[in-house]
Formats: structure tokens, sequence, C-alpha cells
């Protein structure tokens, strides 16, 4: 069908099989090197300008910088957002024409306190045990280390029902990973940024996908311009929107939205 990318078709699926197998056993997966150093140094350098704001809260984190609406901003992020192994993990994940719910440059200064463990795709009001709703990415554009504020998750939480927190008891596993690096992990496991103590930035970059039938958290439709989901790739041209969930959820004046796009030059 169309929704699967040529490059998505193309990964090992022996090498998908015992991936997937894992991420449904523990909730998560490390990804090692999936990007090569020239694009990690790209999105280095289009994110600079862009990182000039605080977080505003002990969620967002109060030494914390992050870049919001990501595909009218950065092209240099888009890599990210469709790596073909990614893809070939959502297409089994996710129903066809999923959507990009938020996506974000992340970029935790020193001193910043550890984020508290959440569930991505928590406010969705569907009582747990139940399937995942979304599936996360975070790309480490820096090393992640036990010390600068790597990604911590609590392997096993996706299966939990609504009657458990995680807490200090829980076992919590650390994503220490080389630049370039990404762990994918579900909407319903429980996760959050580490506190980092290193005396140096950790910049990272993360993408949440959600079920075509659910509200995006990030108002793409708004931050996006017509202009530029013109040069997007389709593939994330689809995730924003551009797309028809059937029978025709999504539409435009009964009709497919990519009907209304400009055409790129």
């Amino acid at each position: 069908g169309f929704t699967y990318s040529e490059e998505a078709a193309a990964v090992d699926q022996d090498m998908l099989d015992e991936q997937h197998a894992a991420l449904m056993r523990d909730g998560y997966i490390i990804l090692e090197d999936l990007v090569p150093r020239e694009t990690l140094d790209a999105l280095r350098v289009a994110a600079r300008p862009w990182l000039d704001k605080m977080g505003r809260n002990s969620f967002e984190g109060e030494r914390t910088q992050r870049i919001y609406g990501l595909p009218a901003k950065l092209r240099e992020a888009d890599p990210f957002i469709e790596h073909p192994l990614v893809l070939a993990h959502l297409n089994r994940l996710l129903q066809p024409n999923y959507l990009l719910s938020q996506a974000q440059v992340i970029n935790i200064m020193s001193d910043s306190p550890a984020q508290p463990l959440h569930m991505d795709d928590g406010f969705y009001p569907w009582p747990r045990p139940r399937p995942a709703l979304s599936v996360a990415t975070v790309f480490a554009i820096d090393d992640f280390t036990r010390n600068n504020g790597a990604t911590v998750a609590v392997p096993g939480s996706h299966l939990w029902g609504e009657d458990r927190v995680a807490g200090p008891g829980d076992k919590i596993v650390q994503a220490i990973m080389p630049a370039g690096s990404c762990i994918l992990f579900l909407g319903n496991l429980w996760h959050g940024g580490g506190e980092n103590r290193s005396g140096a930035d950790r910049l990272a970059i993360t993408a949440q996908y959600c079920e075509p039938w659910l509200r995006t958290q990030e108002n793409y439709f708004l931050s996006v311009p017509p202009e530029s989901v013109a040069k997007v790739s389709e593939n994330i041209r689809r995730m924003l929107g551009y797309s028809i969930h059937p029978p025709f959820m999504g539409m435009v004046n009964g009709m497919h939205p990519k009907r209304l796009l400009p055409v790129a030059d």
C-alpha cells in the first residue's frame, strides 16, 4: 500500500522481528549508530539560533531548551523524523497514515534535574492495561551518558494497569548510547529525561507518532504553513495530516487534503 516508504520496506525483516519482540517485551529498544556524524552536525548548527528560550515549568524543564514546530523550522530534522528503520517499526505498531504527534529538539543544560517519570500517551482517556496509542523516538545528538541526562525508562511498565505508578522502588534503565543512536519506546511506557550533572549541555531530538484517529499534541495545520508542507517528503506530509484515515477522516470539502497544497518548486 502507499503508506509504506520504499526505504522502510527494504529493512531486514529478521532483524526487525528480533527488535519488535524485544520492544513488546520491554517497552523500548535502543538502536545504535543510525545517523551519520554529518547529519548530527547539520542539525546541531541549524538548531543553534532557535535555542533561545528556557522551559516554563518542571515538566518542560527550567534548565531545558526546546524547539517546537520542527517541520516549519528545520529541514535538518527530517532525517530523524523519517528514519527508515523507525518507519519500519511504526508500520508494524500503528495503523496506516499514523500521524506525527509532536517533534522537538531538546537541549538539557547542566544542573537540570531529572524530569518526572511519565507516559507519553497517558493523556488519552483509555484505561490501562491497553495497547500503546503512540510510539516515540529520542535520538542522541550528543553522546548520552550516565551523568548528562540520558533518558531513563522502566522496563516492562507498558504492561501495567491503571493502579500502578512508576516510583523509586522500580527498576530503571538508562539509555546510555553514542551520538547518532536512538531509543524507541511505546507511548504507554513510564520514562523521563535524566538529570544532567555533567557540566555540559545534552542535545537530542525526539518525535512522537500516534494512531491516525487520535488528536496530535502539536497542531501542525497552524504551525507548518502550506509552503513548508510542499517541501517535505511524502512520508512527513502524510504524518502532518495531509492524508486520509478511511473512510474520510481528514478530508477537506469532501476531497483529499493533498489536492489543496501548492506544488513545490
